[in-house]
């Protein structure tokens, strides 16, 4: 089964949830305009290199744009999709894309627009909120084997927090405050732990989880750079062929290949496991 089914069903549950529960604002003429550019760009991208469409892909980087994202007109949501989409077929390494799709549109539109800004707050730090949103990109993650990466950043992350407050004095109240963030959930389960953007062996993805929580840290507490997190990922990406040539592991691939599926044993208990990952060629 291709894992992107339960991407699809965890975040389309989310924005569901964030719209009708939490009253986020989130401008359906703008969602729209994202879904339908992710998805024709992605078709544009397939028909160029000679590929089969799909469109499960560009609507998990839409339902992430339209989480995350927040932008003055439709033309800038548009913008985004087009940006994040078209960065997989026109900027790649290894066989794959360079960076993660919905950061880099993120990102990008974030340098290059002052009408575009991140809705984090919107999230809020609801614990229950945290929760939910915690288990249904675990559940995605440990399917994608990649919850090395999210775990190795949130407790990174999480031991810096409580380091500052240390050193500042501060109650540790503040610390468990900011952790219970639904955009830092969002961020470790969804985003940084893309199978497609991150090392393929478990040590440099830990290594790459380090990096990108130091220094999201320091952009966050250091340059007061509200989404220092994103910048991170979007600095650290060009680490990751790098990583994969020194630290070499198996190519991840969403859905089973033909040679996987030839080779796979007969369905049991351990079949479920290996359908995801084949051997480097």
């Amino acid at each position: 089964m291709d894992l992107r089914i339960f991407q699809l069903l965890a975040l389309g549950s989310l924005v569901t949830w964030g719209v009708l529960g939490l009253d986020l604002e989130i401008v359906p003429l703008h969602g729209l305009a994202i879904v339908t550019s992710a998805v024709a760009t992605e078709a544009l991208g397939r028909r160029w290199r000679g590929e089969p469409f799909d469109a499960s892909s560009p609507i998990v980087t839409a339902l992430s744009l339209t989480m995350l994202l927040r932008v003055a007109h439709p033309g800038l949501a548009a913008g985004a999709a087009v940006l994040a989409i078209g960065s997989k077929f026109l900027l790649r390494a290894g066989g794959g894309h360079f960076f993660n799709p919905a950061n880099f549109g993120i990102v990008v539109l974030l340098l290059a627009s002052e009408g575009a800004w991140v809705s984090a707050g919107q999230w809020g730090h609801a614990v229950l909120l945290g929760l939910a949103m915690a288990g249904a990109g675990q559940f995605v993650i440990h399917r994608a084997a990649r919850s090395d990466v999210t775990w190795a950043f949130l407790l990174t992350w999480a031991g810096l927090l409580f380091g500052r407050a240390l050193w500042l004095g501060d109650p540790w109240a503040i610390p468990w405050h900011q952790l219970q963030n639904g955009a830092l959930l969002i961020f470790a389960f969804f985003m940084i732990s893309d199978p497609r953007t991150t090392p393929r062996a478990r040590p440099a993805r830990v290594a790459f989880a380090l990096v990108v929580a130091g220094l999201g840290f320091a952009l966050v507490y250091g340059a007061y750079l509200p989404n220092g997190m994103l910048y991170a990922l979007f600095a650290a990406a060009p680490l990751v062929p790098l990583l994969d040539r020194w630290l070499p592991g198996p190519v991840f691939h969403w859905a089973p290949t033909k040679e996987v599926a030839d080779h796979a044993p007969h369905p049991g208990p351990l079949a479920a496991h290996s359908v995801g990952l084949a051997a480097p060629r």
